[in-house]
Parts: structure tokens; C-alpha cells; sequence
């Protein structure tokens, strides 16, 4: 099948707030996304990530690991595009310091090439250490052998399920008395729009098999750049991955009986696709012991073509009462 050369689609019209309404809009939550994951340039190797604004505590594995893409695919050959990406999670980042991108240029062939990105950021010393190391690599489009062995799973269509806010909105509502901080997490406006054919680990404490079905978008129209639609997938596929060891176990980050955190995180983008329109994340976790969960990703677009693929092995602990 042909790819297209460029991404386009009609926009969207947008939905909700106004000039005067404190809440912002899709498109402003979209926008604000767009320039968290538009790293600035220091020198030829060197990159700057933007924070957060109002972020608190750790930074977002999946906001690391989208900026680190986008600093090493800046420095690409012309005509390449990122096809994989390997990712080590070394320290928690901190939300209010900037992160550092700096990259090195392993590799450069006619066909492939390879860009290393080691991202550091400030500790409260003010020496800089290493968050994470990333190595992406870089193909030239060419005509191959081609086959697709996964079928897209039989899931209700995302127009038909009820949209992430909504059942964030039952479970504070379900949960009695929610601190300030955790009616904040939970109902904060996102630039990523989720929509779950079953539930999410954090909505019951029911023991089920480790399998997820959720729809996801930017809640809004994106840039035509190709490069940032593979940054927002990046950033999207950091959402409801590790839950996936967790449902087994009927446990949950909301109600605090877990502590967990990304260890690696690995991503093929096998055909370009849209982060703007809805794309199905099929998660599923193989295997948990030792206090870690591997966890693997497969991500659709709506013709049932496989756009990507993910892998991710995460620390995941139940929590002491005394955590």
C-alpha cells in the first residue's frame, strides 16, 4: 500500500472554553503539548527540553522519552526517518529544571543511521546527571518484503465508549473523600484523549488477565510533521503500559497500593500514521516477579493497519502501608 507523502486531514472543530473560560481549549491543550515536546537548539549536538508548566514532582517517562526523539531526530540525514528507539530510565526526572539532550552521531550509512541522545538534568547540587540514555535509528524509505501478522482485536469503536474524563470523574466520585492533590491528578485537562474498551487498572480492584484495549488521540489537530506525530505517539505509549502487570493483581497507583516506575522502553514505528486521529493501543503483560513487570504494546490505526509496536520492562511493588 502507498504511504502518503504528507499528513493531512480537515481540523476538527474545537470544543469547549472560551476566550474568557479558565479552562483551556483542545487546541490550546494541544498546542501546549506541542511546545513541551519542541526541544530547543543549544549547538549542533546540544538540545534544550522545555518542563511542564504547573508540572509537579517526577517528570513523565513518556514526556523524556518523546523530547530525547525529537533532539536526535533534529539532527538526522535529510530523507531519514526514525524507525525504532531504545530507551534506558536511569534516575527520575524532576519537574522546574530544565532537561539537557546531548547527542552523539554513532552512526551514518546510505540506507540506515543511528543517533545516541544521553538526557541529563540538574540535581539539587546543581551537577548534572544522566535521566536516561536513548539510541534511535534512521532509515531512507524503500520498497521491501511486507507482511502484517496481527489482526486488529474486535473492540468497540472509540465513539461508542465512554471518554477518559468521564470515568476519571466516577472514580473520585467513588472513592469518598479525595485529597485536593488527588481530585488535581485525576481531573486535570489532557492533551491526550484515552478511551478504554473494559477498565483501567485504577478503576477497580477486580484480579483480571493482563490484556488492555484502549483507543487514544490528541484531543486536538496536530502539526502536518511527520517527526512530531512520532514524538506524540512516543509520548502517548508511556500511557496505560506498565497498569497492564498490574491487573492481575487487582491493585492500583490511584488508591496507593502500588509504587512503580519505568525501567525501559522500546518503540518500532513500522508505517506513519496520525497522532491526531484515534489509534488503538493493545497492551499485554507476559510476565511480573522480582518487582518488575514486562509489558508489550501494539498500536493500530483505524484501517487495522499496525503503525508501531512497544515493549517495556517497569519496577512494579506493592506498597507498605508505611509508603
Amino acid at each position: 500500500m502507498a504511504q502518503r507523502p504528507r499528513l493531512t486531514r480537515p481540523a476538527r472543530a474545537r470544543t469547549g472554553g472560551s476566550v474568557s473560560d479558565p479552562e483551556p481549549t483542545p487546541q490550546d491543550l494541544v498546542s501546549g503539548l506541542v511546545r513541551l515536546l519542541t526541544v530547543s537548539r543549544d549547538s549542533e549536538d546540544a538540545f534544550t527540553g522545555r518542563q511542564q508548566p504547573g508540572g509537579i514532582g517526577r517528570v513523565f517517562g513518556g514526556q523524556v522519552v518523546a523530547q530525547a526523539l525529537q533532539a536526535a531526530q533534529a539532527t538526522a540525514p535529510e530523507g531519514m526517518a526514525a524507525h525504532s528507539l531504545h530507551a534506558y530510565f536511569l534516575r527520575a526526572g524532576r519537574e522546574g529544571v530544565d532537561i539537557n539532550h546531548a547527542i552523539s552521531r554513532d552512526f551514518e550509512g546510505r540506507s540506515f543511521a543511528n543517533r545516541r541522545v544521553v538526557v541529563s538534568q540538574a540535581g539539587d547540587s546543581g551537577t548534572s546527571k544522566p535521566i536516561l540514555n536513548l539510541t534511535a535509528s534512521f532509515q531512507r524509505p524503500e520498497e521491501g518484503l511486507s507482511h502484517d501478522d496481527y489482526t486488529i482485536p474486535d473492540v468497540p469503536p472509540p465513539e461508542d465508549l465512554p471518554s477518559d474524563m468521564e470515568q476519571r470523574r466516577n472514580f473520585i466520585a467513588k472513592i469518598g473523600e479525595p485529597s485536593e492533590q488527588q481530585k488535581a491528578l485525576m481531573l486535570r485537562p489532557r492533551p491526550i484523549e484515552i478511551r478504554t474498551s473494559g477498565s483501567q487498572h485504577w478503576m477497580n480492584n477486580a484480579k483480571r488477565p493482563p490484556h488492555a484495549h484502549n483507543w487514544f488521540r490528541a484531543v486536538a489537530t496536530l502539526p502536518d510533521d511527520p517527526a512530531m506525530h512520532r514524538a506524540v505517539i512516543a509520548y502517548a505509549s508511556d500511557f496505560t503500559l506498565l497498569g497492564t502487570a498490574a491487573l492481575p493483581h487487582g491493585l492500583s497507583w490511584a488508591r496507593g497500593e502500588l509504587k512503580g516506575a519505568s525501567l525501559d522502553h522500546a518503540i518500532w514505528f513500522h508505517r506513519p500514521a496520525r497522532a491526531d486521529e484515534w489509534l488503538l493501543y493493545v497492551t499485554d503483560s507476559p510476565w511480573s516477579g522480582g518487582g518488575r513487570g514486562f509489558n508489550r504494546g501494539r498500536i493500530f490505526n483505524r484501517s487495522g493497519q499496525l503503525v508501531a509496536s512497544v515493549a517495556q520492562e517497569g519496577m512494579i511493588r506493592a506498597a507498605r502501608k508505611a509508603d
